[in-house]
């Protein structure tokens, strides 16, 4: 794990000018902040060519990373901190092998290495707090053993912070720290318990980024589909299946279409019930066999998006009707699929919407009280119309349930389309006896 694979253009321009700015070392050694043997030692390295500070590393190399993390623990200012921060990422950059003497530190002291860097994330300064999370990312990701609870937590929710900010760098580092860390199981299932990280990369995703970052935050979801709890809930929750379809089609580097269809693989194989129906409302079997026919210079997509095209058509031939507007409810993107105007399906299925105390029907609900798209509303005002019309005691269902007010309050709304599938609903609210038994 290379300091490198976490790298941005603001850390490297902002390092390279802290490199060569003085601090106040012998200040520090006279106020009793440093001890002379530190003050001689710092002073070797501190402005110094790299040549002499590796020949130093390479023979004093434990000593230095104590040294740094050390200085780190009880040194606050800001300048300060981001010169020994500089220090360490030089100490590692390139030299995986010198990783051990940083992480060994704790055998010195339990609060090292850990501590000082996850308290360098509150500083208010912005460099020190990317630096510090590019050097917590190296060591944590090469701990041999599973990483504990009070080191990881709080990691990932200032992960989450800086992903669901406003600043383009905290995104940047954010992502790419996260890139790393979820490659280790525990890593993924605590990410999954923290709404903020999976909040804010569906976002990024949703602002349609550049193709590094398309790609980056698709393998966070990829590394995710690991884990059967979130193959099982991430779509769900989420609404993830759709807009990785969206990243994949508008994509220009084939990097990306590798990793949406490789993502779409693991959801289909560790939980296919949860993700199928999603996968063919969202229409992802046509995309699969037009990707079918590309050329692609990695053979393993193709192979994914065959597996794809084969699951995909095998349960579209089982789906029922009922099976697919339960889909369509469930994602929430409603739209004029033959079903919600088809008699015959009303007649049949009316009734299962009763099903499970009323779920589907609230759901359907739901939507006609939240969603905000005009498509979305205006078939799911039609479909409460068609639910009261071949339902006996729907009328008194829908009135309980609060939809007939809304049916209402949608009859004035600024979408025509949406106004006339109200009207018509409402008729049918009115028409429509009342039965109670």
């Amino acid at each position: 794990m290379s300091v490198s694979l976490v790298s941005n253009v603001y850390l490297d321009e902002n390092s390279t000018r802290i490199r060569s700015k003085p601090v106040p070392w012998e200040g520090y050694q006279r106020a009793g902040r440093v001890t002379s043997e530190e003050l001689a030692l710092i002073k070797k390295v501190d402005r110094q060519p790299k040549a002499k500070t590796e020949s130093l590393l390479l023979s004093d190399g434990q000593t230095y990373a104590l040294l740094y993390l050390r200085l780190l623990k009880k040194l606050t200012r800001d300048d300060t901190v981001s010169c020994i921060l500089v220090l360490i990422g030089d100490a590692l950059a390139d030299h995986d092998e010198r990783i051990p003497l940083f992480t060994r530190s704790v055998e010195s002291d339990p609060e090292l290495p850990y501590t000082p860097l996850l308290k360098a994330l509150e500083a208010q300064d912005e460099f020190v707090q990317l630096k510090a999370a590019q050097i917590l990312t190296v060591l944590l990701s090469s701990e041999a053993t599973p990483l504990q609870h009070h080191l990881l937590q709080p990691f990932l929710e200032t992960l989450a912070a800086f992903i669901q900010g406003t600043s383009s760098n905290k995104r940047d580092v954010g992502v790419q720290c996260l890139e790393a860390l979820l490659a280790r199981p525990e890593c993924r299932k605590a990410v999954w318990g923290i709404i903020g990280i999976i909040a804010g990369l569906v976002e990024i995703l949703k602002h349609r980024p550049g193709p590094q970052m398309s790609y980056q935050v698709t393998f966070c979801f990829w590394l995710l589909s690991f884990e059967q709890d979130v193959a099982e809930h991430i779509n769900k929750t989420y609404d993830i299946i759709p807009l990785l379809i969206d990243v994949a089609q508008t994509a220009v580097k084939e990097k990306v279409i590798r990793v949406v269809v490789a993502t779409f693989r693991n959801l289909i194989t560790k939980a296919p019930s949860a993700n199928l129906p999603a996968m063919l409302v969202a229409r992802l079997l046509p995309f699969a066999k037009n990707l079918c026919t590309r050329k692609f210079s990695d053979e393993d997509i193709l192979e994914d998006v065959q597996f794809l095209k084969d699951e995909l058509t095998i349960n579209f031939q089982s789906l029922t009707t009922y099976d697919e507007y339960s889909s369509e409810l469930t994602s929430g993107h409603l739209s004029w699929t033959p079903v919600h105007e088809s008699v015959d399906f009303w007649k049949e299925n009316a009734t299962k919407l009763n099903d499970k105390d009323y779920e589907q029907l609230k759901t359907l609900i739901k939507l006609l009280n939240e969603a905000s798209d005009p498509l979305v509303l205006a078939v799911a005002v039609h479909d409460v119309g068609q639910y009261v019309k071949h339902y006996e005691r729907g009328k008194k269902v829908i009135t309980d349930l609060g939809a007939k007010t809304r049916a209402m309050e949608l009859m004035t709304h600024h979408d025509p389309d949406v106004r006339y599938r109200a009207l018509l609903s409402v008729q049918q609210l009115v028409s429509q006896p009342w039965v109670t038994a």
